[in-house]
């Protein structure tokens, strides 16, 4: 076993189990308390290691006896702890207790003070341990090759609520000014799927399984735009097979919240982005549900293949799409993620030769959060699409039930899946052995091979951004904007993206403004629309766009948005400065990840 990304001796020992138990303090910023560590050998050796960033080891125990132990700088993996446990057998069991706080520099973890939250009455935290940080809150094996569950009890202040990846049990406890929850995780779960959200929130239930938590102000509006959550659920059941984890809770977080959703098991993180009023968000919970099965049942084993969880995932949230809105929507989510989203990472964050675009990059001295982009997701899907148009959609169907069945609660790389996807496919071997699997896997940019896909959609986007791009000044004065309702939330804001992307002439600034008048662009609550408009503004120089830009990554911290923006921002002369000031204006109230994502992009 190997992962690039870990210093755990991950071939000499496992971790079955952890037990937590917690103190949050929301004047020191931290957690304080323990962790248990149920270890397994799996070839002799006398010491463990295990991941560590920025916490503060009190003491350590193997079996109730003290034992020694040294922290070692890891560079870019934050620290090791290694610790001497005597001579170890294969086979041999035994338990490691860890007394700790995290630390200054905890990654993982946000505190919001309560003017940074909706309500603005109490304090907030919320975690984010993908792809590497839950070592800054844990000190784990923090690789996905090794899978555990877990338990932990947690006190929080009495009037907050604590939320955990996992199903609580019981009430909690009232001990003085404290609240102390129970919660347990009975699936064994990578480490970077732990989480954990302590704030004000209300709870509504949206079915027997599935409720949606949030703000007390943002309740109602959560409840409106999540209402097809389990509706979504059974369909993704039908598709790939059971949902085994039990209830689907989803909870929206502040604004600073970095992603636009994280698949914590039994409660998926989302952001406040997608609270747009007309259910336009659903892909969203569609791709999360659809980790349920692809990532946290199947997960890749190191992050070199996170195309296994992100691509599944995404060919996955497409299939439901295409069962409840119909093919053509499938098709033109597809196609808008090979066209845009794909080359767009391509093209614009990276370039044709660089090696992060490869499905399967090199992450040796890497950070991986700074190879994330779209590039596994949407190279990832398009092979995955590929094949079920050149193996047939129903037994491609058949195939992803078996792969899940086969690798389920395993951690697996690029070749378990395809030595499986031949073995299943055995009749077809000669289709297959068609494919250019260097192509697909190894190589940089765009790959050579690209699905079919039904065209209707994405010709009247093009149609429209064509005729909003070939219009006279003079002409755009009269313009009709029927056209742009009539299309989907999606084909709105691709009119925009083509716009920008295409090879059309640049957009006057008087054109710009009037497109602005006539379809509210700036102020519209959907933010993939609003970002897009954003951008195609930047790349055309419109100065009146830099204020609406500077409010937008202000106002939230989702990464889709404001490393694009702040990008721009960045390399154009006339906002540059004051985008660099504005950014270190904000960084402290921002997410540690989106400040390291976002401060890479200022230019040296």
């Amino acid at each position: 076993m190997y992962d690039p990304s870990s210093s755990a001796n991950i071939n000499e020992a496992t971790v079955d189990h952890f037990s937590l138990d917690w103190t949050i303090d929301f004047f020191k910023f931290q957690i304080s308390g323990s962790v248990v560590l149920s270890i397994h050998i799996i070839k002799p050796t006398d010491k463990i290691i295990l991941d560590s960033q920025s916490l503060e080891v009190a003491s350590i125990k193997a079996d109730n006896e003290i034992v020694n132990y040294r922290v070692e700088n890891a560079g870019i993996l934050g620290e090791k702890i290694i610790i001497d446990v005597g001579k170890r057998k294969d086979g041999d069991k035994f338990n490691l207790s860890v007394i700790y706080n995290t630390g200054e520099k905890c990654s993982a973890l946000q505190f919001l003070k309560a003017e940074q939250t909706v309500t603005k009455a109490k304090p907030y935290l919320f975690s984010q341990c993908q792809p590497i940080h839950a070592r800054s809150i844990v000190p784990c094996m923090d690789t996905p090759s090794v899978k555990q569950t877990y338990d932990a009890m947690v006190a929080v202040p009495s009037d907050l609520m604590c939320l955990m990846s996992a199903v609580a049990i019981g009430q909690p406890q009232e001990v003085g000014k404290l609240k102390k929850y129970s919660f347990k995780q009975s699936i064994r779960i990578p480490s970077y799927l732990l989480a954990i959200v302590v704030g004000l929130m209300e709870k509504r239930d949206l079915s027997i399984r599935c409720a949606i938590w949030a703000e007390p102000t943002v309740i109602d509006k959560a409840f409106y735009e999540f209402g097809e959550t389990e509706k979504i659920l059974k369909t993704a059941e039908n598709l790939i097979g059971k949902y085994e984890w039990g209830r689907y809770d989803l909870v929206v977080l502040p604004s600073s919240f970095p992603f636009g959703g994280m698949e914590n098991p039994c409660l998926t993180f989302v952001t406040p982005t997608l609270l747009a009023g007309d259910r336009s968000a659903a892909y969203v919970i569609a791709h999360e549900i659809s980790h349920s099965w692809t990532g946290n049942l199947v997960s890749n084993a190191n992050w070199e293949h996170f195309w296994l969880n992100e691509g599944f995932t995404t060919f996955l949230e497409r299939k439901i799409v295409g069962e409840l809105e119909g093919e053509k929507e499938r098709q033109f989510q597809a196609q808008c993620g090979w066209e845009e989203g794909l080359v767009s990472a391509v093209k614009e964050q990276y370039s044709d030769d660089h090696p992060l675009t490869k499905l399967i990059p090199d992450l040796q001295n890497r950070d991986p959060d700074d190879a994330y982009s779209l590039i596994p997701y949407e190279k990832g899907s398009a092979l995955l699409m590929v094949l079920e148009q050149k193996l047939g959609i129903t037994q491609f169907g058949g195939f992803l039930k078996k792969y899940i069945e086969k690798f389920a609660q395993k951690s697996i790389v690029t070749d378990d899946w395809k030595a499986f996807l031949y073995q299943y496919f055995l009749d077809k071997k000669n289709i297959l052995d068609a494919i250019d699997w260097d192509n697909c896997l190894y190589d940089t940019g765009i790959p050579k091979i690209k699905p079919l896909f039904d065209n209707t959609a994405m010709r009247e986007v093009v149609a429209l951004a064509e005729e909003w791009a070939k219009m006279k000044d003079s002409e755009i004065m009269n313009i009709d904007n029927s056209k742009y309702l009539s299309l989907s939330t999606l084909q709105k804001e691709k009119v925009l993206s083509h716009l920008r992307l295409a090879k059309v002439p640049p957009l006057s600034h008087a054109k710009l403004a009037r497109l602005d008048e006539v379809n509210q662009f700036s102020k519209t609550g959907n933010c993939d629309i609003l970002s897009s408009w954003i951008q195609l503004c930047l790349k055309n120089h419109w100065k009146d766009i830099i204020p609406v830009a500077f409010d937008f990554v202000t106002q939230q911290g989702r990464i889709k948005y404001v490393r694009p923006i702040y990008r721009d921002l960045f390399l154009w002369s006339e906002s540059a400065g004051r985008a660099i000031e504005l950014f270190m204006k904000n960084a402290p109230s921002m997410h540690p990840i989106t400040v390291s994502v976002v401060g890479k992009l200022i230019p040296k």
